[in-house]
């Protein structure tokens, strides 16, 4: 999909890009599949934040994906690519031969009028899912499940992709986006191909607006904060960091500190994203 270059007629517009929209077929979304989609800005059941800095942005609703893919053996035609506000990749609308309709995400390459199928035995074509037992070693995957029968948990982001390394007894080497080398049961469902709109990444926003409109507020430095508000603050004039290192808000280290508390998943992880 082309980038749309806008003119620069004000200073926001210089260097701004945005999307063409040529791969969207349809502009209205399925009825039968959209659920309302609260805002929460960041906040928890008890109403306080814990994620900073959400807020405001443009309503939504949202479109329910069949992370599952559970129709196995039957095949579902492709009727429209949709945008997705809710995520990065765009997303594909199956209709099957008894009138249901379903949404998933659209893999590079999958286009109206194609058949997409899901289960042990489908082919292996772009969009077709399956069990990792059956996927030929080397394919390039997504939308991967953790645990049989819950659903698509990994890769799941515009323009990602995975790629299947080995088999080992009920284990597969999958590598990770991120390089790291993870092991996934071969009975866990997969998606061929890589996620689509992968121009997703160099799109230039070219203002503070746009940031806004998806619900993103402002983030103010440490540096121009108080003491009794940041650890990097006060001090007259620009002063440096100072301290060992920079700091969360809450005075926690905050490059290089291990945050990682899942251990009882380490056995799963071959070979760690980062050295």
């Amino acid at each position: 999909m082309p980038i749309k270059q806008f003119k620069p007629t004000t200073p926001g517009r210089r260097g701004m890009t945005g999307y063409t929209f040529e791969e969207i077929t349809k502009k209205e979304p399925e009825k039968s599949l959209l659920q309302p989609l609260k805002q929460k800005a960041g906040r928890n059941a008890q109403g306080r934040i814990t994620t900073r800095h959400r807020g405001g942005g443009h309503k939504r609703m949202y479109r329910v994906i069949d992370w599952k893919r559970s129709r196995f053996g039957v095949p579902g035609k492709v009727i429209a690519i949709e945008y997705d506000p809710n995520r990065s990749a765009r997303i594909a609308l199956i209709e099957y031969p008894d009138g249901e309709r379903r949404y998933i995400l659209a893999p590079l390459g999958l286009t109206v009028g194609m058949t997409v199928m899901s289960g042990p035995g489908a082919e292996i074509a772009v969009g077709h899912a399956l069990p990792l037992r059956e996927i030929p070693v080397g394919t390039t995957i997504h939308n991967i499940e953790l645990h049989p029968g819950r659903g698509a948990q990994l890769v799941r982001a515009a323009g990602a992709a995975a790629q299947l390394l080995a088999k080992e007894g009920d284990w597969a080497h999958v590598r990770m986006p991120s390089g790291e080398v993870r092991l996934i049961h071969l009975n866990c469902m997969a998606t061929i191909g890589q996620v689509g709109n992968p121009e997703h990444g160099v799109i230039k926003l070219g203002k503070a607006g746009r940031n806004r409109w998806r619900g993103r507020r402002p983030t103010v430095r440490g540096s121009a904060m108080t003491p009794r508000d940041h650890p990097h603050g006060g001090g007259e004039g620009k002063a440096p960091i100072g301290l060992p290192g920079p700091k969360t808000p809450w005075g926690k280290p905050a490059l290089g500190y291990r945050t990682r508390r899942r251990s009882h998943t380490d056995r799963f992880i071959v070979r760690r994203r980062t050295k």
